[in-house]
């Protein structure tokens, strides 16, 4: 996590103990009350996709929810579940992708000339890592609706697993610190409209508050390694998970060429391509046999590492 970031990973249980499903702003009648992991897949009967996640407080309060938890001294999320593993076997013998998933409530934008864009309630971002033959080969780290891909000995590691930067208020992952331009999607510009910034900030390790499950491609059906601990409903939902975007002219709004200061709630992880073929969620694939990170001069400069053997 970065060092500045107030918005630490979060509950998606609390979350929806702190929401009501609205469809344009109105709220859905019939559904289940509370919201819980359990019953949320009931509301797809009611909006499906037209529904979202919307809190009760409101995404320009602020509440002190929105922060979630912060890791303790061991990268735990204490009394808090705050991602999720879906393994998916491609039953070709070979091949098996892990993702994982991470929550935050809140999405704080980039700043542009003094503004923030693209806040919104609700933040799922992941990392996949791809498995040939029981080892890893390829990691892919999300970034807002791109992202990039790594061959695994590129990674930087502690021991044998993979680190990712969390870039500050945005939660965009990255295999490095340092200044990320995303005006172009997957490429490191410099001096670039929007950036993200990453540091060696707290450790946070998701394995220590997780929910684990299993993912058939053909059935799409999610099946937990601890069904006793794990509840499932919830990744059928088909909504969104957070507030609707704000209505030009609502208070606090802006509107600059089309790019929002409050922007809609994403939706779940059944939706980043958890059937994808190649390891990026992109039609265009580059695996870098290296890492990069911005030099001084605001160019990027490849970086060598040192690796572990496997």
């Amino acid at each position: 996590m970065h060092s500045e970031d107030p918005y630490m990973p979060s509950s998606f249980a609390t979350q929806l103990s702190k929401s009501y499903p609205t469809i344009e702003y109105l709220p859905v009648e019939g559904g289940p009350s509370p919201l819980t992991l359990d019953n949320l897949d009931q509301l797809n009967s009611l909006g499906g996709t037209d529904i979202f996640l919307t809190t009760r407080d409101g995404i320009k309060a602020l509440p002190e929810w929105f922060q979630g938890t912060r890791p303790n001294a061991e990268g735990k999320t204490e009394g808090a579940v705050t991602s999720i593993i879906v393994v998916r076997d491609h039953g070709d013998g070979k091949t098996v992708d892990a993702f994982y998933f991470y929550y935050f409530t809140y999405n704080q934008g980039n700043t542009v000339i003094g503004i923030q864009f693209g806040n919104h309630v609700g933040d799922w971002e992941h990392n996949m890592i791809r498995f040939e033959n029981e080892q890893p080969q390829a990691i892919w780290y999300s970034q807002h609706s791109s992202g990039q891909a790594f061959s695994y000995e590129a990674t930087e590691k502690e021991g044998l697993r993979p680190i990712g930067y969390c870039a500050n208020g945005s939660h965009a992952v990255y295999a490095t610190p340092g200044t990320h331009d995303h005006t172009i999607p997957g490429f490191n510009l410099p001096g670039g409209l929007l950036e993200d910034e990453t540091d060696k900030g707290l450790l946070w390790d998701p394995l220590l508050s997780t929910y684990s499950y299993s993912y058939d491609n053909q059935t799409e059906k999610f099946t937990p390694y601890d069904p006793a601990n794990a509840p499932v409903n919830y990744l059928y939902f088909d909504g969104q998970w957070g507030d609707q975007q704000l209505p030009d002219g609502a208070e606090g709004q802006v509107n600059l060429f089309g790019q929002r200061k409050y922007t809609s709630g994403p939706n779940g992880p059944k939706f980043k391509k958890l059937d994808r073929e190649k390891v990026c969620s992109t039609d265009f694939c580059w695996i870098r046999d290296r890492l990069s990170v911005r030099g001084e001069e605001g160019e990027e400069q490849e970086q060598e590492q040192e690796q572990e053997q496997v």
